[in-house]
This record gives structure tokens, sequence and C-alpha cells, in this order.
């Protein structure tokens, strides 16, 4: 099975170095308790390098927050009941993390994952995707389930989820910028078959 991403991707965020990337890494969901803690949702794979005292990370927030074009920097992650939780500096009570409620967190990446067979999400999106040789669309996002990651191709008949195992997306070329896809029957159904005859009279 490939391990595909060590984070989601930014599509609105250009990088003219491919070794440096802004990567959305998390959201932040509600506020945990009176301290200033909020409750995170991941968007990374290694929670461990990402999520460590010191981190800064850059907010996505509305124009109308008081964080709009802010940083912040987290001083503690916590598990609880298997969520994680994350406190920063300057967040010291309940009301000001209620203000950051649903902000994403945003960070830079300057490495490349490490592993065979592993991409960033970032790699991914915008990649030629080639059925029998023919191109069927291309890579929109990449969605990560518990069981498995799946590519999202966008087609001439909409969206198709294509699960990212060595089965059915046998080749990944990042520098000819294609993967290559082997679906199963009906996985790509709405796409109109060339091959298609007409009975004759």
């Amino acid at each position: 099975m490939f391990v595909s991403t060590l984070s989601i991707p930014t599509t609105d965020v250009a990088s003219h170095d491919p070794r440096h990337t802004a990567l959305r890494v998390g959201r932040l969901t509600k506020a945990h308790g009176l301290k200033g803690a909020l409750k995170l949702e991941l968007y990374t794979d290694d929670p461990d390098r990402r999520f460590v005292p010191g981190a800064a990370f850059s907010l996505q927030v509305p124009a109308s927050s008081p964080w709009h074009g802010s940083s912040i920097v987290l001083t503690e992650l916590r598990w609880y009941n298997g969520s994680p939780v994350a406190f920063f500096e300057g967040v010291t009570d309940r009301t000001a993390a209620e203000s950051l409620v649903k902000a994403i967190l945003w960070t830079d990446d300057t490495e490349q994952p490490a592993e065979d067979n592993a991409w960033y999400d970032h790699q991914l999106v915008g990649l030629r995707v080639l059925r029998d040789g023919a191109e069927v669309g291309s890579v929109s996002r990449v969605d990560h389930l518990p069981s498995q990651d799946l590519l999202i191709v966008e087609t001439p008949g909409g969206e198709v989820m294509v699960p990212f195992v060595a089965d059915i997306v046998p080749t990944v070329d990042i520098d000819n910028g294609s993967v290559v896809v082997t679906p199963p029957a009906g996985l790509f159904e709405e796409i109109p078959d060339d091959a298609e005859t007409t009975e004759s009279d």
C-alpha cells in the first residue's frame, strides 16, 4: 500500500521552490476547557514532528478575525481520549480559544518524504491521470481515510475516487507529471467509452 503524504496540500499558495512549500497541517475545531486549549483536527500523518513545542503556524482565518495575518506558536500538544488538544502562546482562556475556532494551520515545509513510494499531497495534486495510455483526468486532491488514501480525480464526467493502492495506481511519475491507473470495471464508468460501437441495420 502506498504511503501518499505527510500533510494535506495547499492549492492556493504558490511556491517557486519545490522543496519549500506551504502545507496545511491542521484545523482548530473547538475550545477545550477554560485555559485556552483547542481541539485539533489533524491534516498530517506525522503530528509528533509537526506539532512540537515552539512550532509556529500561520493562520487562515476570515479577514474580519482579530487573528487575520497572524501566526501562533504551539506550547504543548496533549491527547485526550485519543484526540489531540493544542495549547498556544498567548491563548490563555476560553474566550481567546473560541476566537480561533475553525482557523486552519499552515506551516512551511522544506523536506521531502524519506520513504520509498511516499509523496506529499502537493506533489500529487495536478498530475495527469492516465488509463490505458489515454488521459482521463487530473488529481484534484487527496482524501485521507482511516483505511486508505484516495486520489480524487477530476474527469469530464465529475469526480472519481480512486483508492491509492499499488494494484490500482501502479505508477506515480512526478517528473513527467502523471499517474497511471488500472481501475476495476465501473470505477470510471462515467467516462465515455471511445470504443463504443453502434449496431448496424
